[in-house]
This record gives C-alpha cells, structure tokens and sequence, in this order.
C-alpha cells in the first residue's frame, strides 16, 4: 500500500482524491491545508485523511508528498518537505522560474538526499523533448493560447480589452521565465516546457487571447540533432473549475499509481 500526501485540498486535489479513492494500492493519509480550512479539507479528500498544516508534521511512513496547490504552497512547504528526505512531486513547475526558488529546492533536496520531480501537468512530448535535449536542440518555441476571458486577472489585462476583443491577439512574447513570472497562474506549461528543453532563457514564448476559442491550446516547436517535432494539444478544463487543467489533474493520478505499480508503461 503506497502511502502519500496531497498538499492543497482546491479542484485538482479534489479529482486526484476522487480517482485514487478507486485504487486498492495508494492511500492518501495526510493532507496539508490552510489554517482555518480544516472541514474543506476533509470535505475535499476524505473524513479519514488527517488535516496537517505544515511539513513538520508530515508521518514517517508516507512514500510520496504531492504538491496539488500552487507556486506560494511549493514555496511555503517545499523546502522544509525535501530536507525531511520525502520523494516529493509537483505541478507548480512556474515556481521555479524564481531564481531563489529554484536554488532553495535544489540544496534541500540534496540535504534531505531526495528529488523533486516536476510533473508535466497540462502538456505532453515532455518525454520526447527531455531525450533530444539529451542530443543537443537548437531550438524550442511554445505558443500558448486561451479563450479571452481565461485570462482575466492576469497581465493580458494590461495589453488587452479582454471583454470586447474580437479576434485572437497576442499579447506576450519573450522567454518561458519572464511568462512564468509574469503569469503565475497561467504559464506552468512555459516552465515545464523549458526545464525539459533548453532552459528557462532560452525557450520561446508567445500568448495569445482568442475570443473565439473553447479550449486552452498549446503547441511546441522543437529542433536539434535528432530533428525536428511539432506538438498540439487542445486542453479541456475540470468541470468545476476553468481555470484548472483536466489533463493536470489526470497526471498527478497517473504518476501516483504509476509509483504502487509493478510495471510502469
């Protein structure tokens, strides 16, 4: 029985929660929440899951730590969950576009004598990517592109009248971490993308807005010793949040039966 903790108990915690429920060999025994949000919590994940607020409190016996909530969350109780030795897995790979983040995760991780995977979330060909980055790219583009309205509360907003444009505009260009800065809420795809490919200044970002759109689209170009691909995927969100990738919540799930399987495809 392959024992793990969620941190965050918002929409894709809730879906992982719903889908591992199913399996016999993964039981989610802790989750981390915000204080005050204890009853929302075991709403979420289970009346039986134990409601912990920090890593310290963590159990000695988990094989897995999940991050399902968010760039602050990893901030917040990253570090501290890497230095305990815990295998930790992550969707807010935007985080670690922060410099200091990144450093921060990577000495706790080597004092803790752990890893902190980065889940690939919302896109896919993160395999292929990562293997020919092993042979030498010349080159990764990511274009990115959301209904109008899915960018509300974002920099797009500062470029953009997102309420009466008519036809798609872009209205960022430049590297996947000035997009992940910029867009911390919407551009863990840009970082996933570049921490598998040719880094954070290196890889090319465009977004773009379209009134017309009735799903989140992300398309990578990449090129280099092994050739050349192109990859398109039109993203649906969960049904009880836009803004929360479908696919995101369906990764975490994969990966965590993937680890209390006895042959992994």
């Amino acid at each position: 029985m392959l024992k793990i903790a969620l941190i965050g108990n918002g929409t894709i915690a809730t879906y992982v929660a719903e889908k591992l429920a199913a399996s016999s060999d993964v039981k989610i025994v802790q989750v981390i929440c915000q204080p005050g949000r204890e009853e929302e919590a075991k709403q979420a994940i289970g009346q039986d899951v134990e409601v912990i607020h920090g890593a310290a409190e963590l159990g000695q016996g988990l094989d897995l730590v999940v991050d399902c909530a968010g760039h602050e969350a990893l901030k917040e109780h990253g570090a501290a969950i890497l230095r305990r030795g815990f295998k930790f897995y992550t969707v807010s790979n935007g985080a670690m576009a922060d410099p200091e983040t990144a450093l921060e995760m990577e000495q706790a991780a080597k004092e803790g004598k752990t890893s902190l995977r980065l889940l690939s979330g919302a896109v896919g060909a993160m395999d292929a990517l990562s293997a020919a980055a092993a042979g030498g790219l010349d080159r990764v583009t990511y274009k990115g592109c959301k209904p109008s309205l899915g960018w509300k509360g974002t920099a797009a907003e500062e470029v953009l009248d997102l309420d009466t444009m008519r036809e798609p505009s872009e209205h960022f260009r430049g590297t996947a971490r000035d997009a992940a800065l910029r867009y911390p809420k919407n551009a863990n795809v840009a970082a996933t993308i570049a921490l598998a490919g040719v880094g954070m200044d290196k890889t090319e970002v465009v977004l773009i807005a379209d009134p017309n759109a009735t799903s989140n689209t992300h398309e990578i170009e990449a090129e280099g010793a092994f050739g050349r691909f192109t990859f398109r995927i039109d993203g649906k969100p969960l049904p009880t949040n836009p803004k929360s990738s479908a696919l995101t919540a369906m990764n975490v799930v994969r990966v965590v039966l993937n680890e209390a399987a006895s042959i992994i495809s």
